[in-house]
């Protein structure tokens, strides 16, 4: 089930409202807490119903497991729930990846596994392994089996993010503040909700088209062509990705329940350090809470942090995708998070706005390996990008309406203010409801053929 569907927005969003809000009029808190819980697996199961039995299958090995681990703190039983999540992944995600890596080094043709990757597995792995490893630092943690059950498949983060920590929503099950009708929440938690659906049916459904122009049909792009579907991917991942966002915290804000924020206008980063504190904040902080610094982060002297910071991002890129396009991925901004703070150490400044553009462009270039779907598409449109495909006077793919589309896409994302930061000036004024009530006509009469968010994938 989507976002973006008329069956979530006009059904079970609704419906899931009037229960929870049902239980709470009736003082059943408890109540509530199970109906989130039980139509949260509902909303995961109508993808694939088979999937419920995976997802309650990690949901239980990892509660004992940390139950386990909040009674004895042994290192053994963490290894082993750490284990038994990465056996999933590799199962499910990395086994056709290696089988098909062994044939590209080896030459062989074993053949593929017919495994289909289970929705946002990625997600609640990395969430479930945050919480063992937490557990077994400090272990006096003690959840109900019912309130980490909502921790995890919690609908509006469980598909795509934000990645969140035990103690960032498990206590809200219990606070108070979260079984009251809040009608600031609500109303701030409906625009979200619109300005992300906005986000995605208008502006980032819009390039996706021009993206599959050239990444998908086009051989070997020309010069202007490659250059308009890199940007133009640019800025579908953002305004897809970020859509979203903001589509899970307004959801989440409607029951009261406040999610960590995951996107702070990352185009807007003079340096890629300040990129990835801005873009998928949650999972930057994962990566560097659960990875980077077990790995040594920047206490053993700058060579070793080097390392460190090229290993995060490299396993970073591996979990976006099980293929080599994302392992270049990540090794580019593992490269680039290297130069950057090379550039630091040697307090090397340079001009905020030229800051800004080498971030950008950098990251653009990277996009086009996340976006290739194999090396030979990537480097195709990475040899157009750099000319070697002949330079077009006339592109096929680069219509003037889409090149003006990625200019004023550029200007948004460049000068106006995050979603979040927009929210969170609502106030109950006539304005703002007509704000509100117009992001949503709009929005709803865009959709059509509702199609899924980019991070589904992963």
């Amino acid at each position: 089930m989507l976002f973006n569907s008329f069956e979530f927005i006009f059904v079970f969003l609704p419906l899931t409202l009037f229960t929870f809000y049902f239980c709470l009029y009736k003082g059943c808190h408890r109540q509530a807490i199970a109906c989130l819980a039980l139509l949260s697996l509902f909303f995961y199961s109508f993808w694939n119903c088979k999937y419920a039995a995976l997802i309650l299958l990690s949901i239980s090995v990892n509660y004992l497991a940390g139950c386990a681990l909040s009674a004895t703190g042994s290192r053994k039983i963490l290894a082993a729930g750490i284990a038994f999540n990465l056996s999933l992944l590799a199962c499910y995600k990395y086994s056709n990846f290696f089988i098909d890596s062994v044939n590209m080094f080896f030459g062989l043709s074993i053949s593929s596994l017919n495994i289909v990757l289970p929705l946002a597995i990625s997600f609640f792995t990395f969430t479930q392994t945050a919480y063992i490893v937490d557990i077994y630092r400090n272990r006096t943690a003690r959840y109900p089996f019912l309130d980490y059950c909502l921790f995890v498949l919690f609908f509006p983060h469980l598909i795509a993010g934000p990645i969140v920590y035990h103690r960032e929503l498990i206590p809200q099950f219990s606070d108070k503040k979260t079984f009251r009708v809040d009608y600031r929440n609500i109303a701030t938690g409906i625009l979200l909700f619109f300005i992300g659906l906005c986000k995605k049916v208008i502006v980032a459904d819009y390039f996706s088209p021009h993206v599959s122009a050239v990444f998908d049909l086009a051989v070997r792009p020309t010069f202007f062509d490659a250059w308009a579907g890199v940007l133009a991917f640019s800025m579908q991942i953002y305004f897809d990705f970020s859509g979203y966002t903001d589509m899970a915290l307004g959801l989440a804000l409607m029951f009261n329940i406040i999610m960590p924020r995951n996107f702070n206008s990352p185009y807007q980063a003079d340096s890629i350090i300040d990129f990835w504190h801005r873009w998928h904040m949650t999972l930057s902080r994962f990566l560097r809470d659960y990875l980077y610094i077990p790995l040594g982060g920047n206490r053993l002297g700058k060579p070793r942090k080097y390392v460190n910071l090229m290993v995060t991002m490299l396993l970073g890129g591996l979990w976006h995708g099980a293929g080599w396009t994302f392992v270049i991925w990540g090794g580019l901004h593992g490269l680039y998070l290297c130069l950057n703070h090379a550039f630091r150490d040697k307090k090397i400044k340079v001009h905020p706005l030229l800051g800004r553009a080498i971030t950008f462009i950098c990251v653009t270039v990277a996009w086009l390996f996340f976006r290739a779907g194999d090396l030979k598409n990537a480097f195709g449109v990475l040899s157009g990008c750099l000319g070697l495909n002949g330079i077009d006077p006339h592109p096929r793919y680069a219509a003037k309406t889409e090149v003006l589309a990625i200019f004023l896409a550029l200007a948004a994302v460049s000068l106006l203010p995050g979603s979040v930061d927009l929210a969170e000036k609502i106030k109950p004024q006539a304005r703002w409801l007509a704000f509100t009530v117009l992001l949503a006509l709009v929005s709803l009469t865009m959709i059509d053929n509702p199609s899924e968010f980019l991070y589904f994938r992963f």
